[in-house]
């Protein structure tokens, strides 16, 4: 079995980034409990708990080089909302509106019957999906928006 820290050296030399203290702490921090979807205010949280001297720009920073080197994937679920996924491999995603909680869809449950031809001269490199759901028992949003513009205009 390979010791976290050895691991994390071999990734982050392998991927062309030079393991600082601080990138091999959060890249272990990240693999513990692989695999989940995060944010970088919930590994800002857990490096302080670990006693990791870090800023929130630092695991800003980290987390998008870690993504840029494939060590991470990236899911935007809304405006300004972004989780970082620790299985970097394309897969789709279920995005619970009502929680906040993003769920890994299984391989079985989507099937593309037919991909767009890119641009000349381009490929596809990745495809995200992110299946929207919430509670059934919540009301739509957009539902009380609309209500709300007819009893305004009343």
């Amino acid at each position: 079995m390979t010791r976290p820290y050895a691991q994390a050296l071999r990734q982050l030399k392998a991927c062309g980034l030079r393991p600082t203290r601080q990138r091999l702490a959060l890249a272990r921090l990240l693999q513990d409990l692989h695999p989940r979807h995060l944010t970088a205010e919930e590994l800002y949280q857990e490096a302080r708990r670990a006693g990791i001297p870090v800023s929130l720009a630092t695991i800003y920073n980290t987390l998008h080089q870690f993504t840029s080197a494939g060590l991470l994937g990236e899911i935007v679920v809304g405006s300004g909302q972004t989780y970082f996924d620790t299985s970097p491999h394309s897969h789709w995603h279920f995005f619970d509106k009502t929680t906040g909680e993003i769920m890994d869809v299984p391989d079985h449950m989507l099937r593309f019957a037919r991909l767009p031809e890119p641009p000349a001269g381009k490929v596809i490199e990745r495809i995200d999906v992110v299946v929207r759901i919430r509670d059934a028992a919540a009301p739509d949003a957009r539902v009380r928006i609309a209500e709300a513009d007819v009893d305004a205009t009343d």
